[in-house]
């Protein structure tokens, strides 16, 4: 069954929370934010040695998809599966598994993010071929991470009765989704011992899920029907678009694992995963100096009585002081300063809809 595993890296997302570096033409996967490589160089690297490049394939929208080849020339340019616009992770996950059950009937297919950071790749790939062992029985596999802290960040997944079968690693039925908390739901569900984050990894036969759609969203069933009948043709590029900007946003949980019967669960403790989604997050996965600080993407950083600060510089030779900063955030770069305290970072994107709103798309 290994020729039958694919990879698909879901590589459209803006990254909004990562503003003013992650930007609309240019966003968050496509920026070396933790060292040399780009997030999505990263998470193709972490995927070899499971999968050959020929079987990694990325959905992502035209404009990223030229940067992405440039990043990794190695994945072949048929491989590159293209959004006409974003319609949601129900729609992405659609159409790849359209474009692969068409390619081989027989596929299984692990849809995982192009901007996530993970620590223990061992023991990612374990989980993966783990997961990838459940759902060719038919389930809708998540991984879920164990959680660290009460986060308001991330939905949350509850684990239910144990599968049945000879599996290698525990799996669990899947009891329920639950949308992101508030803070007070958060700390309940962290001390109930059954709720993990839901990362957004997924494994899945192509055919459970495209069937699994067929039941839940027809309306999407009913698109990719139409596109599947002009994939591969001269009519593919026109009949994609056509019908693809017609399609509803909707997520693949809200869409289709809320209500599907067949979901499990592989807990994933210990993989050191981040989805690098905002500024304070940089804190969980680059290694601080002796104060809590945070110093990157930058030559010349002078700080007195500075402590848990994060300083993201915009690659120059400029010098930034900190005297007497605490816990706070401050990214620099050629035409946007932002400062904010470290527990706010998560509203950046009240900027960024902000700015949008009043026309300021330059800064965007």
């Amino acid at each position: 069954m290994l020729e039958h595993r694919y990879a698909v890296i879901m590589a459209g997302g803006g990254g909004t929370r990562l503003w003013p570096v992650s930007r609309k033409e240019r966003p968050k996967q496509l920026i070396p934010l933790l060292g040399e490589e780009t997030l999505f160089q990263s998470t193709v690297k972490r995927l070899q040695g499971l999968f050959p490049l020929e079987r990694i394939f990325v959905v992502t929208v035209e404009d990223q998809a030229r940067e992405m080849m440039q990043q990794q020339p190695e994945i072949p340019a048929a491989n590159y599966i293209l959004e006409p616009a974003p319609r949601g992770t129900a729609s992405v996950v659609g159409l790849a598994a359209m474009a692969l059950h068409q390619q081989d009937p027989q596929a299984s297919i692990a849809v995982l993010s192009s901007d996530h950071f993970i620590r223990n790749v061992d023991l990612f790939h374990y989980l993966l071929r783990a997961s990838f062992d459940v759902a060719e029985d038919g389930y809708l596999v998540v991984l879920g991470i164990t959680p660290t802290n009460p986060s308001t960040a991330y939905g949350y997944i509850q684990q239910g009765q144990p599968l049945v079968g000879d599996y290698k690693y525990p799996a669990y039925q899947v009891k329920s989704f639950k949308e992101k908390p508030n803070e007070q739901t958060a700390q309940q569900l962290l001390r109930s011992g059954d709720h993990s984050w839901n990362g957004g990894m997924f494994i899945w036969r192509a055919d459970a899920i495209l069937g699994e759609i067929r039941k839940q969203m027809p309306n999407l069933h009913s698109a990719l029907e139409t596109i599947r009948g002009a994939w591969g043709t001269s009519r593919q590029e026109q009949v994609l678009k056509d019908t693809w900007l017609k399609l509803d946003t909707v997520t693949v949980d809200y869409g289709i694992m809320e209500k599907a019967d067949c979901a499990a669960v592989l807990p994933a403790g210990g993989l050191g995963w981040s989805d690098v989604g905002m500024w304070s997050s940089l804190f969980e996965v680059l290694l601080p100096d002796m104060n809590g600080n945070i110093a990157t993407n930058m030559n010349l950083h002078l700080s007195h009585e500075t402590h848990n600060t994060m300083i993201y510089g915009g690659g120059s030779e400029r010098l930034i002081v900190t005297i007497g900063v605490d816990d706070t955030v401050i990214v620099d770069t050629p035409d946007i300063l932002l400062v904010c305290k470290t527990d706010q970072s998560q509203k950046v994107r009240d900027i960024v809809e902000h700015l949008k709103k009043h026309g300021q798309e330059k800064f965007l």
